[in-house]
């Protein structure tokens, strides 16, 4: 069906096809010029500038906002991603945490569904390099707010680079809180580098760490090991698991737990 032209030019017509992908997770190119009465010219441009903004990616015919183990997908597609399982994991993962603790907490957006379950066990001190957690966080009165500085990120909507592990090493915290893109042969992935390594210091400056995981990230493979399961005390996972995928854990050894979603 055809989208109606309306008077916002060219920037209402990326935010529309942003939203459209952003919600069907992969569409064609030549869908979306069908569907705006554009043409595949118009649209290729449109998605150059989104991919740009790192919104989008896009493929040979088409455009996905879809993680792929080289690329993850933008912080609005990993917003509406999994996400009663993403609910069922922090609930179970609040558990863990007693007033007076120090918390961190990573970008991922299973750190945040946590970070909105924190002010029940408050007082704490939270640390994150998360822009959306930082702003969630911040009108909570029995929190201490430690934001992690560095290299802003849009596509992740976090602080990252040399001085965000400067930041993190220099901390000790009780309990750290991470999440990964894939989970396989008893080691937690992601595809980027300098994810990877704020996440090894998260680690490094935690006395407990908890990997948290939905079941859409097990038995996947993505470019950099991040670290073995066994570094983490704790790993959480959705009850959608697989049998199988479960097994590949049993195998490994791994404590892992099941959060009823």
């Amino acid at each position: 069906m055809m989208v109606e032209q309306g008077t916002g030019g060219p920037e209402r017509r990326r935010q529309d096809i942003a939203d459209i992908v952003l919600s069907a997770g992969s569409v064609s190119a030549a869908g979306l010029a069908e569907r705006f009465g554009v043409s595949l010219m118009t649209i290729h441009r449109d998605l150059d500038e989104l991919e740009r903004q790192g919104v989008v990616r896009k493929h040979r015919g088409g455009v996905t906002a879809q993680p792929s183990g080289v690329f993850e997908s933008n912080v609005a597609y990993r917003m509406k991603s999994m996400r009663p399982a993403k609910d069922a994991i922090a609930a179970r993962a609040v558990e863990l945490v007693e007033p007076g603790m120090a918390v961190m907490l990573d970008d991922s957006t299973t750190a945040l569904a946590l970070a909105r379950r924190l002010a029940g066990v408050a007082p704490l001190t939270v640390v994150t390099n998360f822009l959306q957690a930082v702003n969630l966080l911040s009108a909570e009165r029995d929190i201490r707010l430690m934001a992690l500085g560095g290299d802003y990120d849009p596509l992740h909507d976090s602080f990252l680079g040399v001085s965000c592990v400067d930041a993190i090493e220099s901390l000790n915290v009780d309990l750290c809180f991470v999440s990964t893109s894939a989970v396989s042969g008893g080691f937690a992935y992601h595809q980027e580098q300098r994810i990877v390594s704020v996440k090894r210091a998260m680690l490094g400056a935690a006395a407990r760490s908890v990997l948290m995981i939905d079941h859409s990230k097990l038995s996947r493979v993505a470019l950099h090991r991040v670290a073995p399961l066994s570094a983490f005390d704790r790993v959480i996972v959705d009850d959608g698991a697989a049998a199988d995928a479960l097994r590949g854990l049993d195998e490994h050894k791994v404590a892992y737990e099941l959060a009823t979603a």
